[in-house]
């Protein structure tokens, strides 16, 4: 029997809002995409997205970067196998395959923003690249970050050495994604682009060919 996640109606949910927390660590969430109200796959995030949950007790909201993606049976014993369907002939002879699969994805945290105390006029609170003292709880909704949020969030650069860290994953292949996508946030921002090539200097300690694969990946 499947138990699928709370569902809303496109009336009432966030168009932002798509997955909500099935795992959480002190370093990393899991989490599960929601599920469409038509026959298709869920929406599945890009690998080195920028994506946010919060902490309901502190009311930290907690950032964090797409690391890995898989879209899986719900039943673990037996496995997806070839029907030679277009998605479409999907649709229309097997429409039940669409409630057989779940897709999932892992999002490494990087930091996190404080509430706004407004004493400044300014509707942001403060923000920490490193990791929170909580992790989003269990069933808190994951939403895809505002391109002003990732803005703000990259004014500083510490969250690179953060990432450097990431395991199970290319972490060079995994820099180089989430910095394009704040690259386009920025609109091609080239002061802000060198400054992050050089704290990734510094950080690599000099490894200019990893240096040099991570920056010839940025404009991909």
């Amino acid at each position: 029997m499947r138990l699928s996640l709370p569902q809303f109606t496109s009336s009432d949910r966030n168009p932002d809002r798509i997955a909500e927390v099935i795992e959480t660590t002190t370093v990393e969430i899991l989490a599960q995409c929601l599920e469409p109200e038509d026959l298709s796959f869920p929406v599945m995030p890009p690998f080195g997205s920028w994506v946010k949950s919060q902490d309901e007790e502190s009311g930290n909201k907690v950032l964090g970067v797409v690391t890995y993606v898989k879209t899986s049976p719900i039943d673990s014993v037996h496995r997806a196998r070839a029907l030679g369907l277009s998605l479409e002939e999907l649709r229309e002879q097997q429409p039940q395959i669409f409630a057989m699969l779940k897709t999932e994805f892992q999002a490494a945290l990087l930091g996190f923003e404080t509430p706004s105390r407004g004493n400044n006029g300014s509707s942001r609170g403060q923000i920490f690249q490193y990791l929170p003292p909580r992790p989003p709880q269990i069933h808190q909704a994951v939403y895809r970050c505002a391109p002003e949020e990732v803005v703000a969030f990259s004014e500083e650069l510490g969250f690179l050495r953060t990432l450097l860290q990431v395991s199970n994953v290319s972490c060079e292949a995994l820099i180089a994604a989430s910095l394009r996508e704040i690259y386009r946030f920025r609109k091609g921002d080239r002061p802000w682009l060198v400054k992050a090539g050089r704290e990734l200097s510094l950080l690599l300690k000099d490894d200019y060919d990893r240096l040099r694969y991570i920056l010839s990946q940025i404009h991909g």
